[in-house]
């Protein structure tokens, strides 16, 4: 009874479950901070806000303060609760009197005792797993066989049937325990993803403690994104801690991780597998818009870049103010020395080694280039010098020859399949962070993609050009516009 009780009171008014990370409004009710703040997206443009509970209502979106104490309490509660699936399965011989079973057999659809599991069948088709409530899931829907095999191009548990027969017949097959340990250990490599998210969250507010008060709102977001993350990685832990295969193989319900920016409904593929990279796009993007939109106001630091002539190539004409580099056929016959590049490339004047700064180009009178940022140890010959195709040392945003827009670092390519919506390109730097981003200086300022590395020279802006010619149009006296803090639409790569 009292058990009963606690749990009525520990009851989220929105879900009806227990709490998770519960919030407080100026009210004094309480309510899973995802809870309540559906609600309040669901009753923005309405003129105002109210509690859900007793329908107090505020003019502007009520702040929410984290109740530590009711979290600890629901947390102690859920660890004394018997786990409510295993709770239920009970053996099926035992008609007299409920006896909790200890294994449960895929062939016979039964549960069993300690008492009568010695008396069933030791026969290889027997095949015995953790007691569960759902044999059916355990057998093939048409051939009504035990599901036995992998299809590894399918992505799907068969049975031998299926397999020999059916659908499936012809296809790469796995048995059950060595597709379910290769999912476990994929499934393990992701979970680093929980760490990274918190390591990059540190980093964003670190060094503007008192000022991040104003951005509250980005803030709040940022950590309802890093509690859905939480409670999803801890599924995955779950997962990877099951002995049963077929469990394993036939969950799928690993949280929709990559739909962590509004608009975006990038799914698990592949029956359950995690789209690492789309996962890790998503939360080094997120944290880089964050990062601009609380730190651009105060420490953004516009960079007026110069060209260093005798970085040019030869065939690349550097104009008198050093900020436009053009394509020339004319040899330029400049003194050739270590630091000049073979292909048509140039670097800034400027290094940074500590920071934030951001600095533009206009792009639109060249149909190939290449712009980002490098170290200085960068090559100045053969195919390692071009930007993002050298050992680590380069990270560019670049048009091809075929139109093609991309990315690219270490030699390797993400492509942006619809073209970047601009001109002019900004390009970002947060040195500590580890973060250079590219932006499309259209309306509403585009999120193109986001680097992340730990830095260990500094860098350079650098240039590509293959005819025609870019401009840099950061960094002057007057024509500097502010960084995006505000509408900054993220594109899925």
């Amino acid at each position: 009874m009292a058990s009963a009780i606690l749990n009525e009171e520990l009851e989220c008014p929105v879900c009806l479950d227990i709490y998770t990370d519960p919030v407080s409004l100026r009210c004094g009710h309480n309510f899973c901070r995802v809870c309540i703040d559906r609600v309040l997206d669901s009753q923005e443009g309405f003129g105002g806000y109210s509690c859900p509970q007793c329908k107090e209502k505020y003019k502007v979106r009520p702040g929410l303060q984290r109740n530590i104490a009711l979290r600890d309490i629901a947390e102690r509660f859920l660890s004394t609760q018997p786990d409510q699936e295993e709770a239920e399965v009970r053996c099926t011989y035992c008609v007299d009197s409920p006896v909790p079973a200890v294994m449960s057999c895929r062939l016979c659809d039964t549960s069993m005792c300690d008492k009568h599991l010695i008396v069933h069948s030791k026969a290889p088709e027997h095949v015995l797993c953790a007691p569960t409530t759902s044999p059916e899931t355990r057998k093939c829907s048409f051939h009504e066989e035990i599901l036995k095999n992998y299809c590894t191009e399918d992505v799907a548990c068969v049975c031998v049937s299926c397999r020999l027969d059916g659908e499936h017949r012809g296809h790469q097959v796995e048995t059950l325990q060595e597709a379910s340990e290769k999912k476990k250990q994929k499934l393990k490599n992701d979970l680093d993803l929980r760490r990274r998210l918190e390591d990059l969250e540190r980093r964003v507010l670190s060094d503007n403690t008192r000022q991040v008060r104003c951005y509250d709102d980005i803030i709040r977001q940022l950590e309802i994104k890093k509690e859905e993350l939480s409670r999803k990685m801890r599924h995955i832990e779950e997962l990877c801690n099951m002995t049963d295969p077929l469990t394993v193989l036939q969950e799928s319900d690993t949280g929709d991780l990559c739909d962590m920016e509004d608009g975006h409904d990038k799914q698990l593929h592949d029956g359950g597998d995690l789209d690492v990279a789309g996962i890790s796009h998503t939360l080094h993007t997120a944290l880089s818009d964050i990062m601009f939109g609380v730190t651009g106001r105060i420490s953004v630091q516009p960079a007026d870049i110069l060209l260093n002539v005798a970085t040019a190539c030869n065939y690349l004409h550097i104009s008198d103010d050093r900020k436009t580099a053009s394509w020339s056929d004319i040899n330029q016959k400049r003194r050739e020395t270590p630091e000049k590049f073979q292909y048509t490339q140039v670097l800034s004047s400027q290094s940074f080694f500590s920071g934030q700064h951001y600095w533009e180009v206009d792009v639109g009178r060249s149909d190939t280039w290449r712009v980002g940022m490098c170290y200085p140890s960068i090559a100045r010959r053969g195919d390692q010098s071009v930007i993002g195709e050298n050992n680590k040392s380069s990270w560019g945003l670049c048009r091809g020859f075929d139109d093609q827009y991309s990315v690219r670092h270490d030699s390797k390519e993400i492509r942006l399949p619809d073209g970047i919506p601009s001109d002019r390109v900004r390009i970002y730097l947060h040195y500590e962070a580890g973060l250079i981003s590219f932006y499309a200086l259209c309306d509403p300022i585009t999120h193109l993609h986001t680097f992340t590395a730990t830095f260990t020279e500094p860098l350079h802006a650098v240039l590509y050009v293959w005819e025609g010619c870019i401009k840099i149009s950061g960094g002057e006296s007057g024509s500097v516009r502010d960084p995006p803090t505000g509408d900054i639409t993220e594109r899925e790569l």
